[in-house]
C-alpha cells in the first residue's frame, strides 16, 4: 500500500481507505474529481503501475499546479484539468476514455483553501470575501452578500449552516452593508451571538454557509453522482467523501434509492416503479477516519466515506 508522504500543505483525508476501496490496478482508467493537490491522486497512480492512468479534475488552479508537481514523476499517466467534477464525462470523452474503473470525489474545501490568506474561505485572515472554488465568472461572497435580500441571507444560512441565529445574522449583515472582508463579516457574527462560550467559533457555521451557496457545492453533488455511475463500468466504484451532514444525507439518499430494485412506497403491495438497482453499497454505514487521523488532521473529524460498486 502507498504512503501518502509527500511534502504538501493539503493532508489527504481518509486515504488508505480510498485506496482499498478503489484498489487501483495496471490498465486502469480512473477518475479524482476533487484533484487538489493530488493525495489520493498519487495513491491511485502508485498502485495502478506501471500503466494505469488518472484523470483530475479541479476548479482551483493553484490546486491543480500542486498536484501537476505532486505527479510529475507519474510522467504521461496523468491527466489535469481545470474543470467541475460535474463534467466528469465530458472530460473523460474529450481525452478518449469510455467507462471508468474507479471514481473518487472528496467534497467540500480543503485545508490547503482554508490555510490561503486570500481566498476568503477562513475567518482567521483578513480578506476580501471571494470563496469560489475557481470559476471567476460566478458572483463571489461578497456579491452575494451585498445584494441578497435579508430573507434569502438568513434561508442560506439556515439551510446550508443550520445557523440558529441566522435571521439575526441576515439582518445584521444588511445593517452594515456593505461587505467587503472577511474580518468585517467574522466580527458582525460575533455581535450577533454576544458572548460565546463554545469552542467553535461563532462564525463557523455562516462562513460554511455562505461558501456552499457561492459554489452552489449541494446542487453540484446531486448532478455528479448519477453521471459518475454512467461512466464506471459493471464492478467499477465510486467513493465519495463528505464533512457536511446535508453533502452526506444527498449521497446517502442516492445511494439507498439505487441500490435497490424496488423504490415504491412501503405501504404498496404491488410493485409498479419498474426501478432495478444499478448499484449496490459496499457498506451501508460510512467509513470515518480513526482517532489517530482525527488527532493528526483536524479536517478530518467529520469526514464520512461511502462506497458503491456498479452492478
Amino acid at each position: 500500500m502507498s504512503t501518502d508522504n509527500f511534502d504538501s500543505p493539503h493532508i489527504s483525508v481518509l486515504y488508505h481507505e480510498i485506496i482499498t476501496a478503489l484498489n487501483p490496478t495496471s490498465n486502469g482508467l480512473y477518475i479524482d474529481g476533487t484533484v487538489g493537490a493530488g493525495g489520493h491522486a498519487w495513491g491511485i497512480l502508485d498502485d495502478s503501475k506501471p500503466d494505469g492512468k488518472l484523470l483530475g479534475l479541479d476548479l482551483d488552479p493553484q490546486a491543480l499546479a500542486l498536484a501537476n508537481q505532486r505527479l510529475s514523476i507519474f510522467e504521461n499517466r496523468y491527466f489535469l484539468v481545470q474543470s467541475s467534477y460535474t463534467n466528469m464525462q465530458e472530460e473523460a470523452q474529450k481525452i478518449g476514455w469510455g467507462q471508468i474503473d474507479g471514481i473518487t470525489l472528496d467534497l467540500g474545501v480543503s485545508s490547503m483553501q482554508l490555510d490561503s490568506s486570500d481566498r476568503g474561505f477562513s475567518f482567521r485572515f483578513d480578506s476580501p470575501l471571494d470563496m469560489r472554488f475557481g470559476n471567476i465568472s460566478q458572483p463571489t461572497a461578497a456579491d452575494l452578500l451585498n445584494n441578497l435580500s435579508e430573507t434569502q441571507i438568513a434561508n442560506i444560512l439556515w439551510e446550508y449552516g443550520e445557523e440558529r441565529f441566522s435571521r439575526r445574522i441576515a439582518r445584521l449583515i444588511c445593517e452594515n452593508r456593505p461587505m467587503e472582508t472577511t474580518q468585517q463579516l467574522s466580527k458582525i457574527v460575533e455581535r450577533a451571538y454576544g458572548k460565546n462560550k463554545n469552542r467553535i467559533h461563532p462564525a463557523t457555521r455562516t462562513f460554511q454557509a455562505i461558501r456552499i451557496a457561492v459554489n452552489q457545492e449541494l446542487q453540484s453533488i446531486q448532478d455528479v453522482i448519477p453521471s459518475a455511475i454512467d461512466i464506471l463500468r459493471p464492478g467499477g466504484r465510486l467513493a465519495i467523501i463528505a464533512f457536511h451532514s446535508l453533502e452526506d444525507r444527498i449521497v446517502k439518499t442516492f445511494f439507498r434509492r439505487e441500490s435497490k430494485d424496488c423504490i415504491c412506497p412501503p405501504e404498496q403491495l404491488i410493485c409498479t416503479c419498474n426501478h432495478k438497482a444499478q448499484i449496490k453499497e459496499i457498506s451501508k454505514k460510512p467509513i470515518e477516519p480513526n482517532e489517530k487521523e482525527k488527532d493528526r488532521n483536524s479536517r478530518a473529524r467529520s469526514a464520512k466515506l461511502r462506497i458503491i460498486e456498479k452492478l
